[in-house]
């Protein structure tokens, strides 16, 4: 068994923030080949799938494909704010490394 993501209280308030809820959008985390370390995070808003895990808080969602999600086992979901800039940011147990762009890792 899988065990799914957790999304932090920070990443649903940014979410309310932006609205994301209130557009019929979800955060979408998806795990694709590419990038400097062979696989890449896409994080978009996208509309929930029927195939998708939907982790739900503060009415808003956050979605995950079946494709990714043992690639997201145990993962972390956060947004951080830093002088260099706001993002939503995924701390995976799974990368045994990353980039400094932390958007690309390998496993």
């Amino acid at each position: 068994m899988t065990i799914p993501p957790t999304v932090t209280e920070r990443a649903f308030t940014r979410l309310t923030e932006i609205g994301a809820a209130s557009e019929g959008k979800a955060l979408r985390i998806a795990v694709e080949g590419g990038g400097c370390s062979g696989f890449q995070y896409e994080i978009a808003l996208d509309e929930p799938k029927d195939d998708d895990l939907v982790l739900e808080g503060h009415g808003e969602k956050v979605v995950i494909d079946s494709v990714s999600l043992p690639f997201l086992a145990g993962a972390t979901i956060d947004f951080t704010e830093e002088l260099i800039g706001a993002r939503f940011a995924i701390d995976n147990p799974n990368a045994s490394s990353s980039c400094g762009c932390g958007t690309s890792f390998s496993m």
